[in-house]
C-alpha cells in the first residue's frame, strides 16, 4: 500500500516532467523545426500515464478492501492510510539475529519444551529398570505401667520382572518419540536459519541498490534527460531520445520504491522470527 502511494505521487510528479516534453514539442512543431509526430508521441505517452494512474487506483482499491477484511472492518469504512515508506536502518548481523531468533522464536522454543518432556519420559521409563527400595518405621506409644512402647521398622523391595515385556518397549517407545522430537527441532532450526539468512541477504543487498540508485542512476538520468531535453529545443537533438530518457526517469523513480517496499518487507520478516523491534 505504501509502495503504491508513493508510485502515484511519482506519476504525478514526473507528469510535469512529461509536459515539458510535450510543451517543448509543441513549440517546435508550431515553429516549423518539428514534427506533427512527436507532439503525438508526446500526447500518447502522456495517455499511458493517466491510465497507469488508474491502474494504481484499481490495486490501491483492492488492498483497501484486502486489508480491511484482515483488520475485520466495515467495507464502508474509512480508508486505511500508510504510514511514510522510509528506509530502516538494520544495525544487527546476521549472528546477532540468529542468537535472538534461538532465543525467542515461540516455534523453537515451543519445540525445546517438548524435547524436555520427552526425556523426562526417557528417564522415567530407565527407572523402571532398577528395584524399588522403600524403608517404614513406626512408634506407637502406649501405657508404660502396662505395656513397653512398640517400635516396628520395615523393609520393602519392589522387583521388575516383566522387563523384556514392559519395561524395554516402553523404554524403547519414549527413545523413539524423544528421537522424533530432536528431529523436528532440528529441522525447525535449520529452516529458521535457511529463512533467515534469506532475508538477511535480501535486506543487505537491497539497501545497496538503494544507495547506488540515490547517489547514482537518479541523479545521473534526470541530468541526462535535462541536457536532452535542452539540446531538443535547440534542434540539436532528435524527439525519441528525450522521450527515451523521460522513460528511464520514470522506470528508475518506480523501481526505487519497489526496492524499498522489499526491503521494509524483509525488515518485516526478520522481526517476526527474531522477535527483535528493529525498527
Amino acid at each position: 500500500m505504501a509502495y503504491l502511494s508513493k508510485t502515484l505521487s511519482i506519476l504525478e510528479s514526473d507528469g510535469d516532467l512529461l509536459k515539458q516534453v510535450e510543451q517543448a514539442a509543441d513549440a517546435r512543431y508550431r515553429s516549423g523545426m518539428g514534427t506533427q509526430q512527436d507532439v503525438l508521441q508526446a500526447q500518447l505517452q502522456k495517455t499511458k500515464l493517466v491510465r497507469e494512474i488508474a491502474m494504481h487506483h484499481l490495486e490501491v482499491g483492492k488492498l483497501q478492501a484486502q486489508l480491511k477484511q484482515f483488520l475485520n472492518r466495515p467495507q464502508d469504512s474509512p480508508d486505511i492510510e500508510p504510514a511514510d515508506l522510509t528506509e530502516t536502518p538494520l544495525l544487527q548481523n546476521y549472528q546477532e539475529l540468529f542468537g535472538a531468533a534461538k532465543a525467542q522464536n515461540p516455534e523453537l522454543a515451543a519445540s525445546q519444551k517438548m524435547i524436555d518432556k520427552q526425556s523426562l519420559q526417557v528417564d522415567l521409563a530407565r527407572k523402571d529398570f532398577y528395584p524399588d527400595f522403600n524403608v517404614q518405621y513406626m512408634w506407637q506409644r502406649t501405657d508404660p505401667t502396662q505395656f513397653r512402647a512398640y517400635y516396628m521398622l520395615s523393609f520393602g523391595v519392589r522387583v521388575p520382572i516383566y522387563r523384556s515385556r514392559k519395561q524395554k518397549p516402553e523404554l524403547a517407545q519414549a527413545q523413539f518419540e524423544e528421537f522424533r522430537t530432536r528431529s523436528e527441532f532440528e529441522a525447525q532450526s535449520q529452516q529458521l536459519a535457511s529463512e533467515l539468512r534469506a532475508q538477511y541477504v535480501v535486506a543487505q543487498q537491497t539497501a545497496e541498490l538503494l544507495k547506488i540508485h540515490r547517489e547514482g542512476l537518479a541523479p545521473q538520468a534526470r541530468s541526462a534527460f535535462q541536457s536532452g531535453l535542452a539540446a531538443y529545443q535547440s534542434d540539436k537533438q532528435e524527439f525519441q531520445p528525450v522521450l527515451t530518457s523521460f522513460l528511464e526517469v520514470l522506470h528508475l523513480d518506480e523501481e526505487y520504491w519497489q526496492n524499498v517496499a522489499e526491503y521494509e518487507t524483509a525488515i518485516a520478516r526478520l522481526e517476526q522470527i527474531t522477535g527483535l523491534a528493529l525498527r
